[in-house]
């Protein structure tokens, strides 16, 4: 047994224990470049030996081929961990298409195809991945909590809304999680969302918390840092001069995990865990990685604690980032606030 294990948090008011931190999955099959899968299944033991239990993927990653993926692990440790998957994001063999759907026939369809992907009969946290405005809120709320009521989903979650779209989705049913990214580079959730979850007892699941791996320092041109197949190289903040400026902002990042002896995603980490206790709300970041040695760094992490100082010197960052999140932010909650 690891006596070292990470602290356990409540996701949302009635849900399960689960590690401070989880693991989002997502780039063990997509997006990052090559993948080494046994590489990446070790990663997934390691992340249950040190106490990680939510892991994170959605159907739109590899077109199931994460579900696929991550099967045999779930098979495996099913009674270890909370599994949490999503829906909404449609693709079809265009490599570019991206669509909403958020009508309950969808729902219910793509809930199907998720449980026999990942071999279960149920899912831990189902998320509405993107919402679709076209589609009244309550009316797909509405079809995800048929899905609670049938067994086939424990508790529900939402992600990049805002906090008046968390608001109507509660009252319709609890909702346990709000999934969006926050992050030292990424902080346009604390404009409602941040404040509507606390209010409501939701857990806040902050994905790219290393702003997807700027904030590890390794970046400065993606078009020279990053593999050919790596959607970085076509994402605002990783672009051109922009990238250039953003590199400069990790001064005070680099400075602080120099005092520790950390690294800079190990400060950024614990910044984003510091979060809980300035917001009053549950924080559970999901950084994603490939490698069992981040795995380790990044759990780490949910042990630095950063001064009063510190934080400080950390706080105008996100301010000064240049480019958007993604190039077209039009699925974001940013977008309707």
């Amino acid at each position: 047994m690891n006596d070292s294990k990470i602290a356990q948090v409540r996701l949302g008011t009635e849900g399960p224990l689960v590690g401070v931190q989880g693991l989002g999955c997502m780039g063990m099959s997509e997006f990052y470049g090559d993948t080494d899968e046994t590489a990446a299944r070790h990663t997934l033991r390691a992340a249950l030996a040190e106490g990680v239990t939510l892991f994170d993927t959605a159907d739109v990653y590899g077109r199931g081929a994460n579900e696929e993926f991550l099967a045999p692990f779930v098979a495996e440790h099913r009674d270890e961990i909370t599994l949490a998957t999503k829906f909404a994001i449609e693709r079809t063999d265009h490599p570019h298409y991206r669509g909403l759907r958020n009508d309950p026939a969808y729902i219910r369809q793509a809930v199907e195809g998720s449980l026999r992907r990942l071999g279960t009969d149920v899912i831990d946290l189902y998320y509405m991945h993107r919402r679709d405005p076209a589609v009244p809120l309550a009316e797909s709320v509405g079809a995800m909590a048929e899905l609670v009521q049938r067994g086939l989903v424990r508790h529900l979650g939402l992600s990049e809304v805002t906090g008046a779209e968390l608001r109507e989705a509660h009252a319709v049913h609890p909702i346990a999680a709000l999934q969006s990214e926050w992050s030292l580079f990424s902080r346009d959730v604390e404009r409602s969302a941040v404040g509507a979850a606390a209010e409501l007892g939701v857990a806040f699941v902050p994905y790219s918390p290393l702003g997807r791996g700027f904030l590890t320092g390794a970046f400065t041109d993606a078009g020279k840092d990053l593999s050919e197949g790596d959607f970085r190289r076509h994402q605002p903040r990783f672009t051109g001069e922009n990238a250039r400026a953003n590199a400069a902002l990790l001064e005070p990042v680099h400075k602080i995990a120099a005092t520790h002896g950390v690294t800079a995603a190990q400060v950024a980490l614990a910044w984003v865990h510091r979060r809980a206790e300035v917001h009053g709300l549950t924080v559970i970041p999901i950084p994603g990685t490939r490698k069992a040695t981040r795995l380790l760094e990044n759990v780490a992490a949910t042990r630095l604690t950063l001064s009063a100082e510190e934080l400080a010197e950390l706080e105008p960052i996100a301010a000064r980032v240049a480019g958007d999140r993604y190039p077209d932010m039009s699925s974001t909650a940013a977008a309707r606030e």
